[in-house]
């Protein structure tokens, strides 16, 4: 197994590609650390986890609240004594076009989106660095590579996503810590419940593969990123779209 003994923190872990991951890091042998804001769903997730034979456990996480993110790691390394994988998962949208765009929309997302990942990575990095190892794998997204209409505070947190994992993959690589980022296309996931039909025909279409991807395709992108098979992979930004571009 890939990830077998190894602690792995799972931002917005309770559902998408998030709790995807954390059931692919399960089913690889890791410890999994399941963190959303959702109490009832946190605990669903690390069931799920368990019932695959995993060790597991949930926690009620805001990442806008550093005191929040440090209490989380500071027991998750009481408990456990290391930390191996963050997974920066955590998102949020609030659409509008720039002229229509409220102060409130940007500062929310900017606050999950960006500052929410600075947090965790901040809070770990020094246990990884002490250790002599770890990775710290950044959710971007296709829009942080391409921009896209009606996302310019998305699009921004996922294009500073992508600064942050380069300029951290400099700073850690040299102590042992590697960090990526995954750049996700259009995803079968609940953010896109609320898109009409008609668009998600429009965005299957922008797609060579003709279909939107599976949460369980990114997760087994992360999956590879945290194990030791991808040793040598470090500041990457891993496009995983159908080869699609917006």
């Amino acid at each position: 197994m890939k990830l077998q003994n190894k602690v792995c923190i799972i931002t917005g872990a309770a559902q998408g590609i998030g709790l995807a991951t954390a059931l692919k890091f399960a089913r690889e042998g890791a410890t999994v650390i399941v963190c959303d804001i959702k109490p009832q769903a946190v605990e669903e997730a690390a069931a799920q986890c368990r019932a695959l034979g995993a060790q597991a456990e949930g926690h009620v996480l805001d990442v806008t609240s550093r005191e929040q993110v440090d209490a989380v790691v500071a027991a998750v390394k009481a408990r456990h004594g290391r930390i191996d994988v963050l997974v920066n998962n955590a998102g949020i949208t609030k659409d509008a076009r720039l002229q229509k765009m409220t102060l409130e929309q940007f500062d929310a997302v900017i606050d999950v989106n960006l500052r929410g990942v600075f947090h965790c990575a901040q809070a770990v990095a020094d246990t990884m660095v002490a250790q002599g190892g770890g990775v710290i794998l950044n959710a971007s997204s296709v829009v942080g590579i391409y921009g896209n209409f009606g996302q310019t505070n998305y699009a921004a947190t996922k294009f500073g996503v992508i600064g942050f994992t380069k300029t951290w993959s400099r700073e850690l690589g040299p102590k042992g810590v590697r960090v990526n980022a995954v750049a996700p296309g259009f995803i079968e996931t609940p953010i896109l419940s609320t898109i009409p039909d008609k668009v998600i025909a429009q965005m299957q279409e922008h797609v060579p593969l003709r279909r939107l991807g599976k949460p369980e395709e990114i997760a087994n992108v992360y999956a590879f990123l945290a194990s030791d098979e991808a040793s040598y992979v470090n500041g990457a930004v891993l496009e995983v779209s159908g080869g699609m571009t917006v």
